[in-house]
């Protein structure tokens, strides 16, 4: 059975232009997640709120985790602020299995975002959610929490992004996506 660290952001400094933070808007969607990975037969571990970053990424290596999986928001530099937008996928760029997740949670989250052309891959080697995890890592900027627009659809799609992000990685360990029963 494929396991995960999932990592939603611990940073409750960022905050959403119209209100809330990043660290409670993407644990929202981890909580959204959740579902959708039991149905698909995908074990998880999350991260907690007050666990420093150098903590989470310990415990991420000395898990036996097939991936790691990071969700946060982005901020634009304050000459830019309220003017950048579109989600962004970071991964390793020396790790190609953290490419292939990257391009999955890409491609499905174009089928969310309204404007899909803005949705890019980026291999970097600064993140140290990526290049200090031993696992093939991604790190999500779902969008940027200083334009009103990126900040709304965050909002207002949780489940969806949660569906999509859940999809991504079902396609990535080759499994079936299954959709959670409701009782």
């Amino acid at each position: 059975m494929p396991r995960v660290y999932l990592s939603p952001s611990l940073q409750e400094y960022n905050l959403f232009i119209n209100g809330g933070a990043e660290e409670e808007y993407v644990n929202l969607i981890a909580d959204a997640m959740e579902p959708y990975l039991f149905a698909s037969g995908i074990e998880f571990t999350r991260n907690e709120p007050e666990m420093p970053l150098s903590q989470v990424i310990y415990d991420a290596n000395n898990g036996d985790y097939d991936v790691y999986f990071s969700i946060h928001t982005n901020t634009a530099p304050p000459f830019l602020s309220g003017k950048m937008q579109g989600p962004e996928i970071f991964y390793f760029v020396k790790n190609l299995y953290g490419k292939e997740l990257a391009e999955n949670v890409a491609k499905n989250l174009k089928e969310v975002y309204p404007k899909p052309e803005k949705v890019k891959v980026t291999p970097t080697a600064t993140f140290k959610e990526v290049t200090k995890t031993t696992m093939p890592a991604v790190l999500i900027n779902l969008g940027y929490n200083d334009n009103i627009e990126d900040a709304q659809w965050i909002k207002d799609n949780v489940r969806p992004i949660a569906r999509e992000l859940s999809r991504s990685l079902s396609m990535y360990f080759a499994i079936p996506f299954l959709e959670p029963t409701m009782d």
